[in-house]
């Protein structure tokens, strides 16, 4: 199936089109033009590897600032780890703009950025919490799984504490369950920098 094309006339002269067979530039080239990534939906390995592809070419390019758009509920822990340590991994400045809900790993690749490059539109909810996962087996598979989700959460928290500023205390007791936040209170936990409206105000 051909993509989908806006501005594209079907009884256009065929001049134009001949300048350029490819056609229009795909609205994802387009954003990586303006140095902007979207990461929307479940973090999976699919969309860390796309991801971290587009930080690594956007980052030989040149030194100018990146943008990241985020609206996502979460997902797989180790994916997000990778899209966290990739943000923090190349040169260029991240900025990261939450939009929607920013939930989860979501919420672990937000912070991600510096505190000072947070920011997030008026209607964004956040939401942190303990990691989960299940296994089937042996008593001893059972309790290595186990083992392995305490010191992922021992780690989550240690990076929540770092990145908000809040006690390390607070974060094991916050996350013990969901924990919803506006983004008021997103910003007033540490977690968002600044509230925007417009994309001026970055």
């Amino acid at each position: 199936m051909n993509p989908i094309r806006f501005n594209e006339e079907e009884d256009a002269p065929c001049k134009e089109s001949e300048k350029d067979a490819k056609g229009p530039v795909p609205f994802e080239a387009q954003l990586l033009e303006t140095r902007t990534i979207l990461i929307y939906g479940e973090i999976n390995q699919k969309l860390a590897q796309e991801v971290t592809s587009k930080l690594l070419v956007l980052s030989s390019k040149s030194d100018d600032d990146i943008t990241i758009i985020i609206n996502s509920q979460g997902g797989h822990v180790e994916s997000g780890d990778t899209i966290f340590d990739m943000i923090r991994y190349v040169k260029p400045r991240v900025k990261i703009v939450g939009t929607g809900w920013v939930a989860s790993a979501g919420a672990l690749i937000f912070a991600a950025a510096d505190k000072e490059n947070r920011f997030c539109l008026p209607n964004t909810r956040f939401m942190l919490h303990q990691p989960s996962g299940g296994v089937g087996g042996q008593a001893s598979d059972i309790s290595i799984e186990a083992q392995e989700i305490l010191k992922m959460r021992a780690r989550l928290n240690e990076t929540f504490h770092q990145q908000t500023g809040q006690s390390i205390e607070r974060i094991e007791h916050d996350t013990d369950r969901n924990f919803w936040m506006t983004a008021e209170e997103a910003k007033a936990y540490g977690l968002v920098h600044k509230i925007i409206k417009k994309a001026t105000e970055l």
